[in-house]
């Protein structure tokens, strides 16, 4: 699944190509992606309206349009490719949308879980899906994070995939960051310390932001999207085998998400 550095990647992609562009009209071949509105209402909306921003909160992509905001979550493996109108269909290419100088930004998606939605432009943070997002690493004071964390009697490793406690963070970067803290996955939220609280969320924007340099992390179908992220060759513990030190990796599930973490140089604290 992307992350947010992948989906900063991708939303620089489209902003240097898609931006002042308009959009002439839509055709949704898989209505499901549509979470809001109505599949007719979100053609409609969206149809003339100019692109003039295109940024991300969170994981989600956020097109600033004329009326209104267009969110955009590529889940599993969605992703966007800009081609020209009369360019052979791909078998899961579920959203086009029809754009000026005859082109077109296709959304695809082997596994159909993406989705999209249009949202007013008056406080639109907060409203749904946005609304439920805690702050970004970049952002987040690390007391504010400290209390959070207090009220977590959860392990580390879920409290971080949280998105309403703090957004941003996927299962990759969890693990590079708990591996770097020299934290074990499976320590409690709520027994971190201030101090400890600080460093995670300098190790959080530390490592976010060396991947958003090397265009985020090619795992699987990332690279589909035309941007080969070179931050996998930087990974420590996640799909490794072995950690910088030589140490074995250990593969555990938590909280039904793959794990990954160095028993010895992560030791559980007593």
């Amino acid at each position: 699944m992307p992350e947010k550095p992948e989906v900063i990647t991708v939303a620089k992609k489209l902003k240097n190509k898609l931006l002042d562009r308009k959009i002439k009209s839509v055709k949704v071949f898989y209505p499901t992606m549509i979470e809001y509105p109505t599949v007719e209402e979100f053609k409609k909306g969206v149809s003339g309206q100019e692109i003039h921003d295109i940024t991300t909160r969170g994981k989600w992509i956020v097109l600033t349009l004329d009326e209104s905001y267009l969110l955009f979550h590529l889940r599993m493996e969605g992703k966007y490719q800009i081609c020209k109108k009369g360019d052979i269909l791909s078998k899961h290419d579920h959203v086009i949308f029809v754009l000026d100088e005859g082109m077109e930004l296709r959304y695809n998606d082997v596994r159909k879980f993406g989705r999209m939605k249009l949202v007013d432009h008056d406080d639109y943070k907060n409203q749904l899906p946005l609304s439920k997002l805690g702050p970004e690493p970049f952002e987040i004071d690390y007391l504010e994070l400290y209390q959070k964390l207090k009220k977590k009697n959860k392990a580390i490793k879920t409290v971080l995939l949280d998105q309403s406690i703090m957004t941003g963070i996927g299962n990759i970067y969890a693990n590079e960051i708990c591996y770097q803290m020299h934290l074990n996955p499976y320590t409690k939220a709520n027994v971190l310390s201030k101090k400890r609280v600080k460093e995670l969320v300098d190790v959080a924007c530390e490592i976010l932001n060396k991947a958003i340099l090397q265009g985020g992390t090619t795992i699987h179908s990332f690279s589909a999207n035309g941007i080969d992220g070179l931050f996998q060759v930087q990974l420590k513990v996640h799909m490794q085998k072995h950690c910088p030190l030589g140490h074995e990796i250990k593969k555990v599930m938590i909280n039904e998400r793959g794990t990954y973490y160095c028993p010895i140089c992560q030791k559980a604290k007593r």
